[in-house]
Order: C-alpha cells, then sequence, then structure tokens
C-alpha cells in the first residue's frame, strides 16, 4: 500500500563563487577562445528545477553560430598547435584541467544542482569522478598507438592512428558535467577539436568547464561551446557537412535522427541511447545488499539515469519479503530541496520531464500496476514526485517497456533462471543490467546470456573508464572508454614501405 514520504523544504544554501557567475547576467556562447553572443541575440532561461524561478539565462545558438564554430574548429585543427602537439604536451593540459575542477569542486557542484536539480552530495561526487576521467585520458593520450605487422624482407607494414578532425557533441541533461567530460576528454586527447553542445536546461556547468579549459591552456578553436535549442543548434551540429564525427548521449528517438542526419557526409557516429535496464535478484542473494544498491539503482539522480535499473525481476520465494524491504527503505527516502544535506532525492530536472513521468505513474495505475509506495506528485513549487515502485507488474506494461527516466520501479516476479534471462532480454534496450546471487556458476551464466553492454554482479552502477561502456540493440551504437578508447576518436591508417 502506498506510503507518505517526507519533503524537505529548507532554503538553499549558498556558494559566493557560484552566486558570482550567476551574477554576471546572460552567459554567451565559446567560439574561437571568444565568449560571444548568439548571431540572433536570442537566450534562453535557465529554471531552477526545486523552486521553478529563472536563475540566469544562456545564449541560444543555432545554425549560424555552429557554422562559426565549426570553421574555427577546422582552422584549429588544421594549422592550430593542437594536433601537432606531442600527447605529452596535451595531457599536461588536460590534468591542468582536472585540477582546476578540482578547485572549484565546490562551485560546480553548486552550479550543478541548481541547473539539473540532483543532490550537493551527489554532484560533489560526480564532480569528483569526473576529474579523475580527465586525468585517465590525459595519461592515456600517451598510450595511443598502431600496429607493426611482420612482412616480408624488403618491406615494411605499420598503421597509424591519426586523430578524426572536428568533431560534434551533443550531450544531455541528466549529468551535465559527468557527460561534458566524458565527451571531450577522449575527442581531446586524441588530437581532435570539438564543438560541443549542452541540453538547453543545464548549460550552466558547460559554460564554466568551458572557462577552466580556457584557463588550463587549450588554445583557441580547440573547443568550441555552443548553448542551444536542439532542434536549432543540435541539428545544425549532426547535418553539418564540416564536422567528421558525431558524438551524442541522449534518447533512442533522437538518435535515430542524428544516425539519419550523418548520411549527407558519412559522419563517424557514436551513439549513447536509452536504457530500460534488468535488475535479477535471485532466491540466494544478499538481501540487504541487493534492496540497498537496487534503491540506489532507481532514485539516483531522480532516476533520470540511462543505466537505471527500473526493472526489477525478483525471485518469487522471495518476491514479498523483498518488495516489503524495498517499501520500508523509499519510505524513509527525504525528497526536496537538493541543497539539504538531509534530502536523498532532488526534483526532477524540468517540467517536461516532471509532466511525462506524471504521466507514467497515471498510466501504470491505469494498466493495473499496484502502487507499494508513492505514486504521486509531492505538490507545491518545484519538478518533485514520490519515488514510486509499482507491483503486479507484467513485462508487457508500457511502464515495464518504456524508459520513463523517473524514480519509478516496477518490480516482476520471475519462477526460475531461463525465465529470468527471457523476460530481461524481452526489450528493445540493452545497456545494462544486474544479477544478484550467491552461486557463481548462475551468476556467470545469466551474465553471459544477457543482451547488455554493461552486466553488474552483486553491485549496481560500478563504471571504470579502463572498461568499454555502451549498448546493445536500440541503446547505442558504438563503445566509449576501455582500454582501446582511442578507437573510436581516430581513425587507423595503413602504410607499406618498399625498402
Amino acid at each position: 500500500m502506498a506510503s507518505d514520504l517526507q519533503v524537505a523544504t529548507n532554503e538553499h544554501f549558498q556558494n559566493a563563487e557560484a552566486e558570482a557567475f550567476l551574477a554576471r547576467g546572460a552567459h554567451r556562447l565559446l567560439i574561437d577562445g571568444h565568449w560571444v553572443a548568439a548571431v540572433s541575440g536570442d537566450e534562453i532561461d535557465v529554471i531552477d528545477p526545486a523552486t521553478e524561478k529563472v536563475v540566469s539565462r544562456v545564449a541560444g545558438g543555432g545554425s549560424e553560430d555552429v557554422d562559426l564554430a565549426v570553421i574555427a574548429a577546422r582552422a584549429a585543427f588544421e594549422s592550430g598547435p593542437w594536433s601537432g602537439m606531442s600527447p605529452l604536451e596535451r595531457g599536461k593540459i588536460l590534468r591542468a584541467w582536472a585540477d582546476l575542477i578540482e578547485l572549484h569542486l565546490d562551485e560546480l557542484a553548486y552550479l550543478e544542482s541548481l541547473d539539473n536539480g540532483m543532490t550537493l552530495a551527489t554532484a560533489t561526487g560526480m564532480i569528483g569522478d569526473a576529474a579523475e576521467t580527465v586525468r585517465f585520458f590525459a595519461a592515456g593520450a600517451e598510450h595511443i598507438h598502431g600496429d607493426t605487422p611482420q612482412t616480408a624482407a624488403g618491406s615494411l607494414s605499420y598503421t597509424l592512428r591519426d586523430p578524426i578532425g572536428v568533431c560534434g557533441a551533443i550531450i544531455p541533461w541528466n549529468s551535465p558535467i559527468t557527460n561534458f567530460v566524458w565527451k571531450s576528454s577522449p575527442i581531446l586527447a586524441a588530437g581532435n577539436t570539438l564543438i560541443l553542445k549542452p541540453a538547453e536546461s543545464t548549460s550552466l556547468t558547460a559554460v564554466r568547464l568551458g572557462e577552466l579549459l580556457i584557463e588550463a591552456g587549450l588554445p583557441p578553436g580547440v573547443i568550441n561551446i555552443v548553448t542551444g535549442l536542439g532542434h536549432l543548434a543540435g541539428s545544425a551540429i549532426a547535418e553539418h557537412p564540416g564536422i567528421d564525427k558525431i558524438s551524442f548521449t541522449g534518447s533512442t528517438p533522437t538518435g535515430r535522427k542524428i544516425l539519419q542526419a550523418s548520411v549527407s557526409n558519412l559522419k563517424r557516429v557514436s551513439l549513447e541511447l536509452g536504457g530500460k535496464s534488468p535488475n535479477i535478484v535471485f532466491d540466494d542473494a544478499d538481501l540487504d545488499a541487493a534492496v540497498s544498491a537496487s534503491l540506489i539503482g532507481f532514485v539516483a539522480i531522480s532516476g533520470q539515469v540511462c543505466l537505471a535499473g527500473t526493472r526489477l525481476f525478483v525471485q518469487r520465494g522471495i518476491h514479498d519479503r523483498f518488495v516489503e524491504a524495498m517499501v520500508a527503505a523509499v519510505s524513509q527516502l527525504s525528497v526536496g530541496d537538493p541543497f539539504d544535506p538531509g534530502t536523498a532525492v532532488g526534483p526532477l530536472a524540468s517540467q517536461q520531464q516532471f509532466e511525462k513521468v506524471s504521466g507514467y505513474l497515471a498510466l501504470g495505475k491505469d494498466e493495473g500496476a499496484v502502487v507499494a509506495v508513492g505514486g504521486e506528485a509531492t505538490g507545491g513549487s518545484g519538478y518533485y514526485v514520490q519515488p514510486t515502485v509499482f507491483t503486479g507488474v507484467h513485462n508487457n506494461m508500457r511502464i515495464a517497456r518504456e524508459e520513463i527516466f523517473g524514480p519509478v520501479l516496477s518490480v516482476i516476479a520471475f519462477d526460475d533462471e531461463e525465465e529470468a534471462i527471457r523476460l530481461a532480454n524481452d526489450t528493445e534496450y540493452g545497456l545494462a543490467a544486474a544479477v544478484w546471487t550467491k552461486d557463481l556458476r548462475r551468476a556467470h551464466t545469466v551474465a553471459k546470456s544477457i543482451k547488455a553492454g554493461t552486466v553488474w554482479i552483486n553491485n549496481y552502477f560500478q563504471l571504470d573508464p579502463r572498461m568499454p561502456f555502451g549498448g546493445f540493440k536500440q541503446s547505442g551504437v558504438g563503445r566509449d572508454f576501455g582500454l582501446d578508447w582511442y578507437h573510436s576518436v581516430t581513425e587507423p591508417k595503413s602504410v607499406f614501405v618498399t625498402l
């Protein structure tokens, strides 16, 4: 049955550096090392999702601004110093950027929470991880290499890894700083130049990170930041014939459009798209650990995570006990001001997302699912919804098949290992999955059988830049990260020499 949830209402804490950044007025585009207004003069309101108040404005870039950014990025690549720098020199600049991210961690965390609604504690942890990710690629710049196979006498053959050229990156609103770093670090480390477009609703930290990159010594034109609406600036990047590769993280429908747009000049494309990840708990699992991790797996960043474990499969013998423990855990969560240290779940990132998630809460009830806890918006100002657990869910219900991108969990009972695998794979997505069991054979058998790019065994959300990241099926195209990360941001060249 449904349970009341606590709602925190404390006023925002303040950060002097972030307040000074906001006080500057409308934030501009970064093109060729200069901060400039959009050609159109358009600007976009930045809304605090916790209060629904306008807290800043950013430039509303469009196709003309993208044209200028591409010109700057092309010149920086073809005749500027970046692609000709040694990997060591590029790495030094990236390491300086990582140091600045850490130096300004509190400011960036405040801006991220204000922009996106994630709790301040979550933002702080993710920014620390982002700095370490930058350092991984800064060191990795020196590891990019080709191969030299054995050949016949009188000949020599080898391969080179050349930077692709001008890259475009379009990042989502759910974790802006993480996605900025994940996209830009490998692209820049490999010697490419970049046009980056943050989501229109969460652009503040992208602007601030751009300032820190310039402070770290990045040459003009190497990174260009175009804030703006997706159908204007985003589409212009996807379609631009002067861009050699595009990397996108976002919804599957938008990913399809970007893939279609790439046909004009056969851009290289990397897509990290949606997910509806199965989280499978067998009856021999450590239930306390599984409940704790599964809770985080669907409420982190208010459920606005592509990897979220929103389909929870629980073996029938422990189903009721597990649901009871999950409901108790969810009932203790405080939903409210993301700057309050006692808050566990902040608001959704936007009015649009609030309406979408609220619609799915109503849909789940209409489909016959049972609300075990939550199930409503919290009321008042701010885009808040209660973390919700639905039971009595069937895998063919829309709440179990469609990506909600909110703190909504569908619990589905299963009988045996074979059924768990079948239900887990019965989805158009294949981004991530988790398996909870003490049986070593079962753990590895199920992990091997699930069609997903990442599978966790007895944990959730563990990530490492040394491991490849991406999805099966409609969860994406290509992989980021991994020990051969540079393959996605360089072109191989074969060289044949007659001696």
